[in-house]
């Protein structure tokens, strides 16, 4: 069953994994290699910090090893390219779906740079045989990596904006055109926890509230971009965004949703979605920011993403020269 069929069809028996895999697509939020085999999901998408944590795996000490030696001479940046394009190959030999692989988080307020690395990455995968339409290319929901998605999306590029908490960085991703989104679900309720000091049943997360009036808006108006809740910090949240176009999960709760037989219900659909209250947004660079900055949560967390996948990159960039001495 795909992701826009309606409530009136029950989920198909099994373990929760199997249920949710019939009314949403599942993705591998994982560099792992070993993980997708297990739990064969369609598409999977990384970051920074996955491969970084992936490329000190002795398990892919070979690759990393092979690729540094192939381009030991072309500089960090081109070994971190080639890399990316390395693990992405792997993976999709794995997978019958996409797979998102991220520009530098550097480049969020550099339009005309993302543009670039953007295009130097497919270019990467191309001619390594690899169909465009496999891949997706993850940019921040700044401002700067939506007006370059929206430009990507031109070329045919296909464009995954992340680091997402709010409707207005949603709606300014779909007028552009891209391919897909990422509101990080988590995210949202570690800033609330924090700041309230309270705990959220599932239903009541801020996170999963936030992922819900986004698919709403989409659907009721008409958007073709699609949603993927990610960055989840329990089952919970998973089992209330049943129904979502798409979910991407890490090992620890692909696991737990394997492990479980419990009966689960879809939550979300576009007949639903047309009885929701959201109302349409008008857009411009001037209202964006404003309703960004009006976002404490949203611009905290944006900013925050941004500097930690930086970090990472950094972190991937030191051990990639300490390998080349």
């Amino acid at each position: 069953m795909s992701a826009t069929a309606t409530l009136d069809k029950p989920a198909a028996a099994g373990t929760q994994l199997d249920q949710l895999k019939s009314m949403t697509v599942v993705v591998a939020d994982t560099g792992d290699f070993g993980t997708m085999k297990k739990f064969m999901p369609r598409d999977a998408t990384t970051n920074p910090s996955l491969i970084f944590k992936a490329a000190q795996m002795p398990e892919y000490a070979a690759l990393v090893d092979k690729v540094i030696r192939d381009h030991r001479n072309d500089g960090t940046e081109r070994i971190i390219d080639n890399l990316l394009i390395e693990f992405g190959k792997e993976i999709l030999k794995i997978i019958p779906g996409r797979v998102s692989t991220e520009v530098d988080a550097r480049l969020s307020f550099d339009t005309a740079g993302t543009i670039y690395k953007a295009r130097e990455l497919i270019a990467l995968y191309e001619h390594s045989g690899i169909s465009r339409e496999r891949i997706l290319i993850k940019i921040a929901s700044t401002w700067e990596g939506i007006c370059a998605a929206g430009r990507l999306q031109q070329m045919g590029i296909n464009c995954n904006l992340t680091l997402l908490f709010s409707l207005a960085q949603a709606v300014a991703c779909a007028e552009a055109g891209a391919k897909l989104i990422s509101p990080f679900v988590g995210r949202i309720l570690d800033w609330y926890k924090k700041s309230t000091g309270k705990d959220y049943a599932p239903a009541e997360d801020p996170g999963v509230q936030s992922v819900k009036q986004i698919y709403a808006y989409y659907k009721k108006f008409g958007h073709a971009t699609e949603v993927m809740g990610a960055s989840f910090r329990n089952v919970g949240e998973i089992l209330e965004l049943a129904g979502c176009d798409l979910l991407t999960i890490s090992p620890d709760l692909l696991g737990e949703l394997q492990a479980s037989s419990s009966k689960l219900e879809r939550r979300l659909s576009p007949d639903l979605a047309q009885h929701d209250d959201v109302k349409e947004l008008r857009l411009n660079e001037q209202t964006f920011r404003w309703l960004l900055n009006d976002d404490a949560m949203a611009t905290e967390k944006t900013a925050e993403g941004i500097r930690n996948f930086a970090k990472d990159t950094v972190k991937l960039e030191q051990l990639i020269a300490s390998k080349l001495k």
